[in-house]
């Protein structure tokens, strides 16, 4: 069918017209995803929810969680002494499992020097040039994702907290990247996450995009990885822009979603399919 155009209609019914196309697009308006609210917090649920049972058993069970293959090498890398300073993590923290307790669940965190938040892969890249005078570790390179899986491996079963005040800009931003449609496909991560959360999409349930796990590994991946590249296979999927590993965009959407999931306890490492 040609498209319609208001000089061919007859007179008088070029304002009805417009009236019923204006009525339908506010209906659509009033039901398309990324309008309504933010999950309650009282109906917020891990993705874990969803799985399998056989796909449980494999995040609950360490020796059957591929992840824990990154963690047990993260442990070999935080006492390493590496860099011109010929410093290892454990030299400035000693022991991961006091010291690292808790920290991946309050990040992304405020660095006053940056004046920004930074997440927990670019805190292991500032400690390794800033202070072990070490080259910065590739994103998602294999060494740095077994460092943040064991950073954040101490932190499991702990409530993600996000209370710093500071972040609020860093927040009210990665929302609103949250919320803004983009892309060929004109969709809004809200589309998916908030508003169709619990339906399938080919034949997938939608989860509501808490991350409790990440680094975790996908069954998908076949390997461990983080919460950014996660992010950029939405963006793919929404045909929308892709930022650079590390962009601002990727940390102030990572700062909203801890944010989002604040009290929901941390997974690290997940599985997911």
């Amino acid at each position: 069918m040609g498209a319609i155009h208001w000089s061919s209609l007859p007179p008088g019914q070029g304002c009805t017209f417009a009236l019923i196309a204006a009525t339908v697009v506010a209906l659509l308006s009033a039901t398309l995803p990324g309008l309504a609210g933010d999950i309650p917090v009282d109906r917020r649920s891990s993705s874990y929810e969803q799985m399998s049972a056989d796909t449980k058993a494999m995040q609950d069970e360490d020796t059957a969680n591929p992840g824990m293959l990154w963690v047990l090498d993260g442990e070999v890398a935080w006492r390493a002494k590496t860099g011109a300073a010929g410093h290892s993590c454990a030299d400035c923290h000693g022991e991961a499992s006091n010291t690292m307790k808790g920290v991946a669940a309050r990040y992304p965190a405020f660095d006053t020097k940056r004046g920004a938040p930074v997440d927990i892969e670019e805190r292991i890249n500032i400690c390794r040039t800033e202070h072990q005078r070490a080259p910065a570790l590739a994103f998602e390179s294999k060494e740095l994702l077994a460092l943040s899986a064991y950073v954040a491996r101490q932190s499991r079963g702990m409530p993600i907290e996000s209370s710093d005040a500071r972040l609020t800009p860093f927040i009210a931003s990665g929302q609103g990247i949250f919320e803004r449609r983009q892309g060929q496909l004109n969709l809004a991560c809200v589309s998916c996450h908030n508003d169709n959360w619990g339906q399938k999409l080919a034949g997938v349930p939608i989860p509501q995009g808490h991350p409790t796990g990440y680094p975790l590994y996908r069954l998908e991946w076949q390997t461990l990885g983080s919460l950014q590249r996660r992010l950029r296979n939405c963006l793919i999927g929404m045909r929308a822009e892709v930022y650079p590993y590390g962009a601002p965009e990727y940390v102030a959407l990572e700062t909203f979603l801890m944010w989002r999931a604040r009290g929901m306890p941390m997974e690290s490492p997940a599985v997911r399919p």
